[in-house]
């Protein structure tokens, strides 16, 4: 359902597109937050159009059909926002390893650690990237609005992961000397 809401998303926000183009603009946007590839977009796609959520506005070269949502899509999209609650825990593998972190000896621990938190400092660098470029190209540009809120987020999931793994850090062994790689 979330590939479905995802499409007529863009398609709401961004207005007509090929299902290229909104591979190309699910690629930079909202895979951050929900992934899927082009195998499973122009099948949705597909499903969509024969739901009546949107339609082929106009057909090019090679097949590329342009789709436009239609009142069924915007009515399905408007109703997910304002009525659906999303599920309550979500997998994470990372949280698994937070869960089963106690097994390992604290050398070990540790390690896990370094690794989460070099690759969350990673993954906020980029975010960080995202909001600047984000930031100069909004100016007076819709388009560059969208995805706001959700870049937020994930800066400030990013930084709430790093303050954990620097605190676990701690608990497991309070002189581990953050110089030596611990989390900071």
């Amino acid at each position: 359902m979330s590939l479905r809401i995802a499409l007529l998303g863009l398609l709401s926000f961004s207005g007509p597109a090929s299902g290229y183009d909104l591979t190309k603009k699910f690629e930079t946007s909202i895979n951050h937050v929900w992934q899927a590839g082009h195998s499973q977009i122009y099948p949705e796609l597909a499903k969509m159009a024969a739901d009546g959520l949107i339609t082929v506005e106009a057909e090019g070269a090679r097949g590329r059909k342009i789709y436009t949502i239609t009142r069924e899509g915007r009515d399905e999209l408007r109703h997910w926002l304002t009525e659906h609650t999303p599920p309550g825990p979500v997998r994470s593998e990372g949280a698994l390893q937070a869960f089963l972190l106690p097994i390992l000896d604290p050398p070990e621990a540790l390690a896990v650690l370094r690794r989460t938190t070099e690759a969350v400092e990673a993954k906020l660098e980029h975010l960080q990237g995202l909001r600047a470029v984000k930031g100069s190209q909004a100016a007076g540009r819709e388009e560059h609005k969208l995805g706001g809120y959700a870049l937020d987020l994930g800066i400030r999931h990013a930084l709430t992961t790093l303050a954990w793994a620097r605190d676990t850090a701690a608990a497991i062994d309070p002189d581990a000397d953050p110089g030596q790689g611990e989390p900071a």
